[in-house]
C-alpha cells in the first residue's frame, strides 16, 4: 500500500467581483457569454459581498481529516476546485509531488450527473499519472447526508412553528441542469454528432436529487407537506429541467400557504446559489405572493456531514487497498 490521501472536489468561486469574467469563462469552457449575463452575475456577487464557498470547503476538509484521524486513519485531505483556484490539476500535481500514490476522490455534489460530476472525474484523471484513484460517483442516498439535512431542517422548523403556532411546509430544491445534458441522444441525431454526456441510459441526476429530498422528509415526520423543484436555471440556450422554484412557489401560494421553508438539498455549503438565489431572489418572489420564505442553515460545518464524507473516504481507500492486494 502506497501513501494515501483523500481529495475533495468542489465548484470553485472567485474572490472578487473583478475576477468573475475569467471565472465564467472556466464555467462555460471558454464559450463566449453576452456581456449582460456577466454583469448580472457580478451584480449578484456584489449584493452578497462575496461567496464563502472556498473557505467553507477548506473547513469541511479539515473536519473530514479530523474524523478520519479519530478513526485511526492518518491521511491528508486535499481540496481541488473545477472552476477556480486551487484548480483540480494543480492540486493533483501537488499530491503527486507530496508522494501520494493512492487517493479516494469525492465530489461535494452528492447527486451524480454525468455532465457535471463527470467533468470533475475527467479533470482528476487527466493529471493522475501514476496516482491510483478511487472516485465516488455519487452519494445522494447516503444516510448521514440525509441526517445532516434533517438536523438543520428540524431546527428551522421548530423556530418557525414556535412563531406561527402551526407546522410549516417545506420546498426542497436542487440545482437545475440543461435538459439536453441529462436526456439520452435521440436516435435521429446525426451520425458522429457530439454526445453531451458519456454512457448509456438515463442520466441519474434528477432521480437522485428527488431521492435525497424524500430521505430527508422521511426523517422529519413533522413536515405537514412538501414539494420539490429545481433552482438556478442558467441562461444558456435550450430548456432546463424543472419544475422551477418560481412556478412551484406560485402553486404553493395558490394553495393558501403563508409561511414556507425552502431547503436546498443539492448543496453542502453556502455560496451564491443560496445567498443570492434563495435569500434574495426567491424570498422577494415569495413576498410578492404574500408568503414568508425562510431556509434552514446550510450544512457548512456540520459534523454529521463530515462523518458522511469521511466514511466515503475510508471506503474509497479500502477499495484501493483491495485492488492493490489483488493486483
Amino acid at each position: 500500500m502506497g501513501k494515501q490521501a483523500v481529495l475533495l472536489l468542489a465548484h470553485g468561486t472567485p474572490e472578487t467581483v473583478e475576477q468573475i469574467p475569467e471565472y465564467l469563462r472556466n464555467v462555460v469552457s471558454g464559450r463566449p457569454l453576452p456581456q449582460h449575463i456577466i454583469e448580472e452575475i457580478q451584480h449578484r456577487y456584489a449584493l452578497i459581498g462575496r461567496s464563502p464557498l472556498t473557505e467553507i470547503t477548506m473547513e469541511q476538509a479539515r473536519l473530514v481529516e479530523q474524523e478520519l484521524a479519530a478513526g485511526g486513519l492518518d491521511v491528508k485531505v486535499y481540496v481541488g476546485m473545477r472552476n477556480w483556484r486551487p484548480y483540480i490539476p494543480d492540486v493533483v500535481k501537488q499530491m503527486r509531488a507530496d508522494g501520494v500514490q493512492e487517493a479516494a476522490v469525492i465530489c461535494l455534489a452528492p447527486q451524480n450527473s454525468r455532465t457535471s460530476v463527470g467533468l470533475y472525474k475527467r479533470a482528476v484523471q487527466a493529471e493522475a499519472g501514476s496516482l491510483r484513484i478511487d472516485f465516488t460517483e455519487g452519494w445522494a442516498q447516503h444516510p448521514l447526508l440525509a441526517d445532516a439535512f434533517a438536523e438543520r431542517l428540524r431546527t428551522a422548523m421548530a423556530k418557525l412553528e414556535e412563531e406561527t403556532g402551526e407546522p410549516v411546509p417545506v420546498l426542497f430544491t436542487a440545482h437545475s441542469v440543461p435538459l439536453r445534458t441529462v436526456e439520452p441522444p435521440a436516435e435521429r441525431d446525426a451520425p458522429g454528432e457530439r454526445r453531451m454526456w458519456p454512457g448509456e441510459g438515463t442520466d441519474p441526476y434528477a432521480v437522485e436529487a428527488r431521492r435525497t429530498a424524500e430521505m430527508v422528509a422521511e426523517r422529519v415526520e413533522e413536515i405537514p407537506q412538501w414539494w420539490f423543484a429545481f433552482q438556478s436555471q442558467g441562461a444558456s440556450g435550450g430548456p432546463w429541467i424543472g419544475p422551477t422554484v418560481e412556478e412551484t412557489l406560485d402553486q404553493i401560494a395558490a394553495g393558501g400557504v403563508k409561511t414556507l421553508l425552502l431547503q436546498p438539498i443539492g448543496f453542502v455549503c453556502d455560496h451564491v446559489e443560496i445567498l443570492y438565489d434563495v435569500d434574495i431572489a426567491f424570498r422577494e418572489y415569495a413576498e410578492r405572493l404574500e408568503m414568508r420564505l425562510e431556509r434552514p442553515e446550510s450544512l457548512n460545518d456540520s459534523g454529521t456531514l463530515a462523518r458522511a464524507v469521511a466514511g466515503l473516504g475510508r471506503q474509497g481507500l479500502a477499495r484501493l487497498n483491495v485492488a492493490g492486494s489483488v493486483g
